[in-house]
């Protein structure tokens, strides 16, 4: 499947507010899929990434990708944003009217100016997450898969903290992670924790449309859409062919 995440029908969402801007509007992340990735020693694809300012705390760029697709342009769109600029909140159909939306019907109704999609679902339950959510007191999903093992967490308890952080469940403690912060979702990682990519035994030669989400050391979150199809372990390569102090990754792959 090849679409664009801004015409997908969401039921989940995460929203990021500026925080003292100029500019009243934010960002609404929707997560597929989540990875922790222990960056390791990977030649560069490409030395420079040319950043052009958006507002403040939000840069773009749009390099193309080091192997040509045979579908669309190839290129790589990243966003950069500082995370201690921007508010981050979960939006979902359960806790919203038990409404569908659009994208673009999410951006309207709650002031948001990006937006992808959440969380993987099942066909017969296209509300709920597939794994572990939760929002402050709304459980969109109250289990906790033991498939996945990447979670995104928000809204920490210790306002010090930054707002948000990808964290590899294999490698960290959840039950320690879970009293941290208040908001949460589940995903698949694409990475272990030393840098290593995940297998996709399944369908290890699926290419797809993807959105992927990642952490550096500084605190940056990155948002990495790719309309034209790779495979999971093409979009690994690339990510950690990146010229960037990559700590954690949060890919979401728009077909699955």
């Amino acid at each position: 499947m090849n679409c664009s995440p801004l015409k997908i029908q969401n039921s989940t969402s995460t929203m990021f507010k500026s925080v003292g801007s100029k500019y009243p509007s934010g960002i609404v992340l929707l997560i597929f899929l989540l990875i922790s990735f222990a960056a390791k020693s990977q030649e560069k694809w490409i030395t420079e990434i040319n950043w052009v300012n958006l507002t403040d705390g939000l840069q773009l760029a749009e390099p193309e990708a080091p192997k040509k697709s045979v579908v669309n342009d190839s290129k790589l769109t990243i966003l950069k944003i500082d995370a201690r600029k921007f508010d981050f909140r979960f939006l979902t159909a359960s806790e919203h009217g038990k409404q569908p939306r659009t994208a673009d019907e999410w951006a309207k109704e709650f002031g948001m100016n990006i937006i992808v999609n959440a969380g993987m679902y099942n066909y017969n339950k296209t509300q709920s997450n597939k794994g572990f959510m939760k929002n402050f007191n709304h459980y969109n999903n109250p289990t906790k898969s033991s498939y996945y093992n990447a979670m995104l967490c928000m809204h920490p308890k210790d306002t010090a903290k930054l707002p948000f952080e990808i964290v590899d469940i294999t490698c960290q403690d959840w039950e320690k992670v879970k009293t941290r912060y208040h908001s949460f979702c589940q995903g698949m990682r694409m990475i272990s924790c030393e840098g290593v990519g995940m297998e996709f035994s399944k369908r290890p030669d699926q290419s797809c449309s993807m959105i992927l989400m990642a952490n550096d050391v500084n605190g940056n979150l990155y948002i990495v859409f790719t309309r034209s199809p790779y495979t999971h372990l093409e979009m690994i390569g690339f990510l950690k062919g990146l010229p960037l102090d990559i700590w954690r990754v949060a890919p979401k792959p728009a077909c699955m």
